[in-house]
């Protein structure tokens, strides 16, 4: 659905929560004219929710708040970034790319892109101990997937002898001050040359180049589970976490009970962090009995 000239999407069948589509980079400009968008058009949700961009830490309106985070890295200039906020380890593996013969260009959207992309995500079915939800992927729905934003997203592709092993979408906000990794993925069979690190140089470079201040690489952490992989992938390439409002405003009766009763979080977002940690071990072991297991981040 559309209002205030912004799309918004609407999850959940019990309890429906809209949020901005893109809400990590895209943000609403006049939350109270799209809460009144809301109420007056279908479907129906019974929460609205989003939080502030990486600029304003500090809480802007009364609505009911909890307290979200993503992973920011403030950007000034590429050689500041590459000569001290990036970890030793992360920055030799970037040059590693470049000495393996990996190629880094910003690329149009377009059929050659689409075809990369496709055999990006149809390469292995497991990814960091986990199932690939993009395994399987056709060409129409690359398409698609990839091709949300287009006006302002930016495409950046890793090459090696011609073939796309790797892609970063960048999605820029209106203010164009803030950009958010949308899509990072490379291919596993080519780590060996980190082009997954070359790929994140290579986007710091074009939001330097772009005078974009805040690059945003999803959230640092997500509910108890404070640090893994990932988390620690984002810290050593120079990201923060960085904490900021997230609003939830109610809009029907079931709405108001809902987050009274914490209803609005995921069942495993309230189980102790222990709990969760052996869940996901249990997971990772099954997943790495029936596939070969396979990682690309380093």
């Amino acid at each position: 659905m559309k209002a205030c000239s912004k799309d918004f999407k609407i999850d959940g069948r019990l309890i429906r929560i809209a949020r901005v589509d893109g809400e990590k980079f895209k943000f609403p400009d006049d939350p109270q004219a799209v809460l009144n968008a809301l109420k007056k058009s279908g479907p129906r949700a019974d929460l609205f929710t989003f939080i502030q961009r990486a600029s304003e830490t500090s809480p802007k309106y009364s609505y009911p708040m909890e307290w979200d985070n993503l992973a920011v890295l403030p950007v000034s200039t590429f050689e500041h970034w590459w000569g001290h906020q990036i970890g030793f380890k992360a920055r030799n593996k970037a040059k590693q790319a470049g000495k393996k013969g990996v190629v880094l260009r910003e690329v149009p959207f377009g059929e050659p892109l689409v075809q990369g992309i496709c055999d990006i995500y149809n390469e292995c079915p497991i990814r960091q101990g986990r199932r690939f939800p993009h395994y399987g992927m056709t060409l129409e729905r690359a398409r698609e997937y990839a091709g949300t934003f287009l006006d302002s997203s930016v495409f950046i592709g890793a090459f090696f002898e011609d073939r796309l092993i790797g892609f970063i979408k960048l999605v820029i906000d209106e203010s164009r001050t803030h950009a958010g990794l949308m899509h990072i993925v490379s291919m596993v069979g080519h780590r060996d040359k980190a082009p997954t690190n070359a790929l994140l140089a290579q986007a710091v470079r074009s939001c330097a180049d772009r005078a974009i201040s805040y690059l945003t690489y999803s959230n640092f952490a997500y509910g108890k589970k404070q640090t893994d992989s990932l988390s620690d992938f984002k810290e050593r390439n120079g990201f923060q976490r960085i904490d900021l409002p997230r609003y939830y405003i109610p809009l029907t009766l079931t709405g108001r009970l809902t987050l009274r009763f914490g209803l609005h979080h995921r069942l495993v977002d309230h189980l102790p962090g222990f709990v969760g940690a052996k869940l996901r071990e249990l997971r990772n072991a099954w997943y790495n009995r029936k596939f070969r297991s396979a990682t690309e981040l380093s």
